[in-house]
């Protein structure tokens, strides 16, 4: 699920809710003067600047209180569709290749981090949220940049959005697609998934009306033990029976290597709720470093994705759908239920996703024109309703679940989760980093910018060429 951080360029872009409810934001620099000129220092600010002693939190979080919020902001529908990452890539690629990513994933987070406290070091504020770190960083490096400082903020919320919007159509199938196989075995037909889309479609409209998200917080606080007792379920019939490694690939092709990166991407990366946990901590400073929340935290996910993945695969091998639940047996009630509750819990969490791509396109761009009008709340409840409607016609036009998590994961995901981060530690540290450090610095960084760009591109043209084909013979 996923909740966003604050008033304006939100970047909480995890999987789960953190606590069903926008938690308050450390005060941050007015994302409407991006210019920063007025941070720059003046005379009588010699005294070295400590960005963590001037954050201002009404109720600042315990590590484990973080380290909590931070599993939670990682682990939900993403990890459902493990086991059939792994059934792409096969499972000595996907339990070597889940590793890696998540290597990968943590070190970028921690170039973030550390470009993030820089930079309210030199621009003396308590924090920056995801675009202005962008932006600031973009303004620190090399001239050649600093021009596209001035679109950095919308190319960030662009693929904000479209990560969002790609979020709630995951939800839309994955709810609809559970409510299906439940209905169709008890009524014994096979009824199109697009049916049951139709019907939750006023559902989804009305919860996506609620404005202020502490009235889901009730609602979030039992989806998220709904999901806690659905995934200890399904855990029970992955290891009902023996585990077999009989006809279970070791190896996938390389067309289902980008379909599996793209997924894990969607999965493990919780890029966008670093920042805001961060700032809201009692002690930030024990959030990175060797021993931080951030890496025991990363640890456990990556532990939880691989098991997942890699038994779910040799317990149903190729015969694994897009989502695990819906290879549960159709006969127990047991089964039944999970799904059940399953779909219960992402339905809230619709509500949670949709209210992010509602702040960026309301807060940051309709409001600014319509914002004055006597009929403010009611263009604001138009664009609610035309967000929700385009991830349901997304949903209707492309109903493969699959297919969908691995699409946004690799376009979306592949900027946010590793180039992006990789771009601002470069310009952050460009005038600051000299000879081999700076080479050493440019070269990494490169590395890890064309693995985030050849993701992209591979991963989203493959996810592409499947839905075409898939729609094409569904046709």
């Amino acid at each position: 699920m996923t909740v966003d951080k604050g008033h304006t360029n939100t970047a909480f872009v995890g999987d789960e809710a953190i606590n069903g409810k926008k938690p308050p934001q450390a005060k941050t620099i007015d994302p409407n003067m991006y210019s920063l000129e007025i941070q720059e220092k003046k005379p009588g600010l010699e005294v070295e600047y400590d960005p963590y002693q001037h954050r201002h939190v009404e109720h600042p979080t315990t590590n484990n209180e973080t380290l909590i919020h931070l599993l939670k902001g990682s682990l939900g529908t993403g990890i459902l569709a493990m086991p059939n990452a792994f059934h792409h890539a096969g499972w000595t690629v996907g339990v070597v290749g889940t590793i890696l990513i998540g290597l990968l994933c943590t070190y970028c987070i921690h170039l973030l981090i550390k470009a993030e406290y820089e930079l309210c070091k030199r621009k003396r504020v308590p924090s920056l949220n995801y675009p202005a770190v962008t932006q600031t960083a973009l303004l620190e490096g090399p001239d050649a940049l600093k021009p596209l400082s001035k679109i950095i903020i919308h190319i960030v919320n662009v693929f904000l959005l479209i990560y969002q919007l790609g979020t709630c159509c995951v939800y839309v199938v994955f709810v609809s697609s559970n409510i299906k196989a439940i209905a169709d075995y008890y009524m014994e037909t096979d009824t199109d998934v697009r049916l049951y889309m139709l019907i939750i479609l006023l559902p989804l409209i009305l919860i996506n009306w609620v404005r202020n998200l502490k009235f889901l917080a009730p609602f979030s606080t039992i989806a998220n033990f709904v999901t806690l007792v659905s995934f200890g379920i399904i855990l029970y019939y992955i290891f009902r029976e023996p585990i077999s490694f009989e006809d279970r690939e070791k190896v996938g092709t390389m067309s289902g290597f980008a379909l599996f990166f793209g997924t894990v991407l969607f999965a493990l990366e919780a890029i966008g709720v670093i920042l805001p946990l961060e700032n809201e901590m009692k002690t930030p400073k024990k959030f990175g470093g060797n021993f931080g929340v951030l890496n025991k935290a990363m640890i456990l996910i990556v532990v939880l994705y691989v098991g997942m993945g890699f038994f779910g695969y040799l317990n149903y091998g190729s015969a694994i759908k897009g989502s695990i639940t819906l290879n549960l047996p159709d006969e127990e009630i047991l089964a039944q239920c999970v799904k059940g509750m399953l779909a219960f819990a992402i339905y809230i969490t619709h509500g949670l996703a949709c209210y992010v791509a509602i702040d960026i396109t309301w807060n940051d761009y309709l409001k600014k024109n319509l914002g004055d009008s006597p009929r403010s709340v009611f263009y604001e409840y138009i664009a609610r309703t035309v967000l929700v409607l385009i991830t349901f016609l997304l949903a209707v036009a492309i109903p493969n679940l699959e297919l969908f998590i691995s699409l946004f994961g690799a376009l979306c995901l592949s900027a946010l989760g590793i180039a992006f981060p990789a771009l601002i530690q470069t310009c952050t540290y460009w005038h600051q980093r000299q000879g081999m450090a700076k080479v050493w610095m440019v070269a990494k960084n490169s590395v890890i910018g064309v693995v985030a760009v050849l993701g992209l591109v591979i991963g989203t043209s493959t996810s592409m060429i499947e839905i075409i084909h898939t729609f094409g013979h569904d046709e």
